[in-house]
């Protein structure tokens, strides 16, 4: 019974570990090419939004020549610091976190641009330091972009299929992922496991969503 667990398991733990890093490194790029006057952050836009037109196996297969290790970055991560990406859990972040970037990045850029600039100019002027700042006056004008955010970045690694199976493969408690065993079963014909792992998914889905929709539709005190 664990067995079957498993996938299910590891993509949730991969889930809330890549949300957690997203909203981590996304927030402040959000901020940056919100407000940022670089003539050149347009190449930086372009980049984050890359993998919302790019296949999920042609990401992911550049992400296993990098980091194979046959290759600079693979091999002196392997043999200087034994950290080995491909096939493991720590390709599936890596791989993860590169894909699911815009869902993360582009809400919240969304939402600080549509964001009154003036109401932090008076923050500073009234002495308040940057991050007081972002606590008590950004963040909680920008919560719909937020929940946006980490909502689709989570989701959004939960289905994910093309990426983490070119850069973590189909290692059984390690790297196989409940949409890698939902394929693996129905190649096996086993429907009825497959019907299982997707009941799972599509109802932690929906419940996520509602939980979403129910938190956007009346204010909220978050921070």
């Amino acid at each position: 019974m664990h067995d079957d667990l498993q996938p299910l398991l590891l993509t949730f733990q991969l889930a809330i570990t890549v949300t957690a890093i997203l909203f981590v490194l996304g927030l402040p790029l959000a901020y940056w090419i919100a407000f940022s006057k670089n003539r050149f952050k347009y190449i930086v836009e372009t980049l984050v939004s890359m993998p919302l037109v790019l296949p999920p196996t042609v990401i992911g297969f550049y992400l296993l020549i990098v980091f194979s290790p046959q290759h600079f970055l693979g091999h002196f991560l392997e043999t200087y610091l034994g950290i080995r990406v491909v096939f493991s859990f720590t390709g599936l972040v890596i791989g993860s976190v590169i894909f699911s970037l815009p869902f993360m990045v582009n809400p919240i850029k969304a939402g600080l641009q549509n964001f009154r600039h003036e109401l932090i100019e008076a923050s500073y002027v009234l002495g308040k330091s940057p991050w007081e700042t972002l606590r008590r006056v950004i963040l909680p004008n920008i919560k719909p972009a937020l929940l946006t955010g980490i909502v689709m970045a989570f989701a959004h690694t939960i289905g994910e299929f093309g990426v983490v199976l070119m850069i973590g493969g189909n290692i059984p408690g390690e790297t196989r992922l409940a949409s890698i065993a939902i394929y693996n079963e129905v190649e096996a014909l086993n429907y009825d496991t497959a019907g299982l792992y997707a009941l799972v998914l599509v109802g932690i889905s929906f419940f996520i969503l509602l939980v979403f929709y129910y938190l956007n539709r009346k204010p909220l005190k978050i921070f």
